[in-house]
C-alpha cells in the first residue's frame, strides 16, 4: 500500500533526490531515486529525519537502485538515517546499492561516530588500564633514554656544526648562552640561598639551644649547604628556569620547521641548537653552585649572629674546622653532571614538541618535571657513592 509519495524536483529538473515510501509487512521501505550530491541533499534532509521517527514500523530498508549520483554528503545522509532507526529500534539495512555506494557507505560509517553504540563500549578494567599505560611509560623511557644518549654523544664529540664535514665549534653562541642562563640567574640563585641558609640556621639554632649546643649550628649550615643543598637547590633553579626555556625555544623552532630547515642547509641541528646549550649549561652550573655556597653561608652567619650571639669571626673559625676541601668538593663534583642532565633533558623534550601549542606546553612541562626528578634521583645516588667510598 502506497502511503506516502513526495516529488521534491523542481520545475525541468529530474535529478533532485527523491523518496518513494510504501509499506510492506509492517515495515517501510523507501525508494531513493535521483543525484543524492552535497547541492540537492538539502531538499530531503527533513524528510530523512522524519522516517527515523516513525515508531510504528518494525523495519526500515532503503533502495538505492534508482540513485544516480552519490557523494560524501548523500552516503552522510543515508549513513545517519540508519543509525537513527537503529537507535529507536528498526532494523534498518539498504540494498540495491552499486560496489562504489557500497564502498562510500563504509567509509562514512568508519567516521562517524555511532551515538546507539558509543554507551554499549565496555570500560576497561583498572588493572588492564594500569598496566597498559605503565608499558607505555617504560617505552618512553626507553625513547627518551636513547633520544638523550645519541645528544650526549653528538655532544662529546664536539660541536658538529656541518653534517658530516668536519667540526666547529661557535664561541659567540656559548658565550651567549653563558650570559642567559648563568649570569642572568645570579640574582634569583643568590636571593634563594640566603633564604635557605638562613632558615637552615635559625631552625638548627632552635633546636640545638635545647642542648645548650649553638655553636654546632656552623657545622650544621656549612656541611648541609656545601655537601648537599647548594648545588641541589642551584639545579633545580636552573631546571625551572634554563632547562624550560632550552625546551621552549628547540620547540618552537620544531613547530617552525627551523629545525628541518638547519639539516635541508647541511647543518647538525644538535651541533648548533643543543652543544651551545649544554656547553654553556656545564660552565655556569659550577660557578652558580659557588656563589650559592657563599650566599647561603651569609645567610647563616647574619642569622647565627642575631639568633645564637654567634660573631661572624666566631662562626668563620668554626667553619674552618668543620668542613675540609673534600666537603667542598663533594657538591661541586655533582654540578657538571646535573647540568647535562638538565640540558640533555630539555633538549629531548623540545625535539618531541609536535605542531601545535598545546603540546609545547607538555613538553616544558614534562621537561621541567623530570629534569628535578632525575637531579634529586642522581643527587641521592651521589650520596650513597659518597658514603661506600667514605668521602
Amino acid at each position: 500500500m502506497l502511503i506516502n509519495a513526495k516529488r521534491k524536483a523542481s520545475a525541468g529538473d529530474g535529478l533532485d533526490p527523491r523518496i518513494e515510501t510504501i509499506e510492506q509487512d509492517g515495515a517501510y521501505v523507501c525508494r531513493l531515486t535521483g543525484n543524492w550530491t552535497t547541492r540537492r541533499v538539502a531538499v530531503v534532509d527533513k524528510e530523512m529525519r522524519g522516517l527515523a521517527g516513525k515508531k510504528r514500523a518494525s523495519g526500515l530498508v532503503l533502495d538505492m537502485s534508482g540513485i544516480g549520483r552519490l557523494d560524501t554528503a548523500g552516503a552522510w545522509l543515508i549513513q545517519r538515517l540508519l543509525v537513527e532507526a537503529r537507535a529507536n529500534g528498526m532494523e534498518a539495512r539498504v540494498q540495491g546499492q552499486t560496489d562504489v555506494a557500497d564502498i562510500l557507505l563504509a567509509a562514512v560509517a568508519d567516521a562517524t561516530d555511532h551515538p546507539g553504540e558509543s554507551g554499549k563500549q565496555k570500560r576497561p578494567n583498572v588493572i588492564i588500564s594500569f598496566l597498559e599505560k605503565f608499558g607505555i611509560g617504560v617505552y618512553e623511557m626507553r625513547d627518551d633514554f636513547l633520544a638523550a644518549m645519541n645528544i650526549l654523544g653528538a655532544t662529546i664529540r664536539g660541536g658538529q656544526m656541518k653534517l658530516g664535514r668536519g667540526h666547529g665549534i661557535n664561541l659567540a653562541a656559548i658565550f651567549s648562552q653563558i650570559d642567559r642562563m648563568g649570569v642572568g640567574a645570579i640574582p634569583v640563585v643568590v636571593l634563594m640561598s640566603v633564604i635557605v641558609g638562613a632558615i637552615i640556621a635559625q631552625q638548627g639554632a632552635y633546636q640545638l639551644s635545647y642542648f645548650g649546643a649553638d655553636i654546632f649550628v656552623v657545622d650544621l649550615v656549612g656541611i648541609l649547604v656545601l655537601r648537599e643543598l647548594g648545588v641541589l637547590m642551584t639545579a633545580i633553579m636552573i631546571a625551572g628556569r634554563s632547562g624550560s626555556a632550552i625546551t621552549a625555544e628547540i620547540g618552537s623552532m620544531k613547530m617552525r620547521e627551523e629545525v628541518d630547515a638547519l639539516t635541508v642547509i647541511g647543518l647538525n641541528p644538535v651541533g648548533v641548537l643543543v652543544f651551545p646549550r649544554l656547553v654553556a649549561l656545564v660552565v655556569a652550573l659550577p660557578c652558580l653552585t659557588i656563589l650559592a655556597n657563599f650566599a647561603a653561608l651569609g645567610g647563616g652567619i647574619v642569622i647565627s649572629w642575631f639568633y645564637s650571639d654567634i660573631p661572624p669571626i666566631q662562626f668563620i673559625d668554626r667553619l674552618r674546622l668543620a668542613v675540609d676541601v673534600s666537603t667542598i668538593f663533594a657538591g661541586l663534583i655533582k654540578a657538571p653532571f646535573m647540568a647535562l642532565i638538565i640540558g640533555i633533558i630539555g633538549a629531548v623534550e623540545g625535539l618531541k614538541v609536535g605542531g601545535s601549542a598545546e603540546s609545547l606546553g607538555q613538553r616544558v612541562t614534562a621537561s621541567v618535571v623530570k629534569s628535578i626528578f632525575v637531579v634529586i634521583i642522581l643527587d641521592g645516588a651521589f650520596a650513597v657513592f659518597y658514603a661506600a667510598i667514605d668521602f
